[in-house]
């Protein structure tokens, strides 16, 4: 059991258990929070009363949750002069399921991202990111209904494993020296040098947990995402393992796009048709044919683009959720940036959060807290008493805080 200097354990609650491959969860886990910079404190006084009412209303008392705080981003790093302390790190690990608003970092020089920093230490690999439609929500799509996909980012690896050096730095110039001596490989000098790992065990094991999922969850397809056509031995490598993944690790349940369209013995209906698509060509596929992609497995960088560009067709971050999960071990979070300039003014929709909760629910196993949230967003949307954000892209709308649309859900998922 970890002690702490700047959280406080809850009094009552007990952390949640992995044996076996699965999860252990007391009626009253202890669940680390951290509220987020910018508008995060905001957003999570909103969303901790959803839950908490979204658990009472489902199991009348019989599960709870106490809620831990726990410090990363400028809030640590004003009280505590650390921007990600030890004990976080520590409490996420201790209690296996947590849950985070967003976290700022400067761009350019300084810090490391934060986010960035909790998914490789944690090893927390897959980035999971359910994208749907909710019907009142503005949008510029004609029929935004037709897009309900869940993507698998690959979370520790590619461009974003933070292997690289400033142009002109001795680390570079002596790389590129070597790469023209040893490979025959010409780098224009004073370049700026970053290395892409892909390694065969990290995109297995991100297909194995996307083609798992697509099982258990009776959806049609699984999709891998690379830019193999160019960058071969990373990306495309990719796709290799992801196809040869599929195929052995779920015998019998996994079919190639290729041999489906053959037909045959081998081409059954319920088999889980596995398929691969160009990164560029997908932006192109999400928007003209989105009813023909269920589930996505993607390296990093990819995946990036995708969530956020995918989120944009259905009415924006403001209602896109997020979890980072490795084996056993979860942080849910906010998709969005920290809004600065809202902070403290009560005014930014907690929609991200609130759904990444739902996502963190059913990683639990409570799922019917998580139907009840979604139920309630979806009768505060159709109330049109929404956030100024949802509220300037519907007619006949009503803005309301942040507060006042944390409570139209929980009416909503009263009604």
């Amino acid at each position: 059991m970890a002690s702490y200097r700047f959280a406080s354990r809850p009094s009552q609650g007990e952390a949640i258990a992995f044996e076996q491959g699965a999860l252990k969860v007391p009626a009253n886990p202890v669940i680390p929070f951290v509220e987020g910079d910018g508008t995060g404190p905001d957003i999570w006084r909103a969303s901790v009363r959803v839950f908490d009412a979204a658990v009472e209303k489902a199991y009348g008392g019989e599960r709870k949750v106490s809620w831990m705080k726990v410090f990363a981003g400028e809030e640590s790093h004003a009280k505590h002069g650390e921007w990600l302390p030890d004990e976080t790190l520590e409490a996420f690990k201790e209690f296996r399921v947590s849950i985070k608003g967003p976290l700022s970092t400067p761009v350019g020089g300084g810090i490391r991202s934060l986010n960035v920093m909790l998914r490789q230490v944690l090893d927390l690999y897959a980035c999971i990111r359910p994208v749907r439609y909710f019907e009142g929500v503005g949008n510029p799509m004609k029929e935004p209904e037709k897009l309900n996909v869940v993507i698998f980012r690959e979370n520790t690896e590619d461009v974003y494993a933070g292997i690289e050096w400033k142009a002109g730095s001795p680390e570079a110039n002596e790389l590129i020296e070597f790469i023209h001596r040893k490979f025959g490989k010409d780098i224009r000098a004073n370049s700026a040098i970053g290395i892409k790992p892909m390694s065969e065990f990290g995109s297995r094991r991100l297909v194995n947990m996307a083609a798992r999922y697509a099982l258990e969850n009776n959806r049609k397809s699984l999709t891998l995402v690379h830019k193999g056509n160019i960058m071969k031995f990373t990306e495309g490598a990719f796709r290799d393992w992801g196809y040869d993944e599929a195929a052995k690790a779920f015998p019998g349940q996994t079919v190639t796009e290729a041999e489906f369209s053959k037909g045959g013995a081998g081409a059954r209906a319920d088999c889980l048709i596995v398929k691969d698509r160009i990164a560029d060509a997908m932006f192109q596929q999400l928007l003209l044919r989105p009813d023909e992609y269920d589930v996505i497995a993607t390296p990093n960088l990819n995946g990036d683009y995708i969530s956020d560009a995918a989120a944009a067709q259905v009415g924006g971050l403001g209602i896109a959720p997020g979890g980072n999960v490795g084996d056993g071990l979860a942080v849910f979070e906010a998709t969005h940036g920290t809004a600065p300039k809202y902070a403290n003014l009560d005014k930014i929709n907690p929609g991200s959060v609130i759904l990444s909760g739902v996502m963190m629910f059913e990683y639990m196993g409570w799922k019917e807290a998580g139907k009840l949230i979604v139920t309630g967003l979806e009768n505060a949307i159709k109330s049109k008493r929404v956030t100024y954000d949802l509220a300037r892209q519907m007619s006949g709308s009503t803005e309301v805080s942040t507060s006042a649309f944390g409570d139209q859900i929980i009416k909503g998922m009263r009604a």
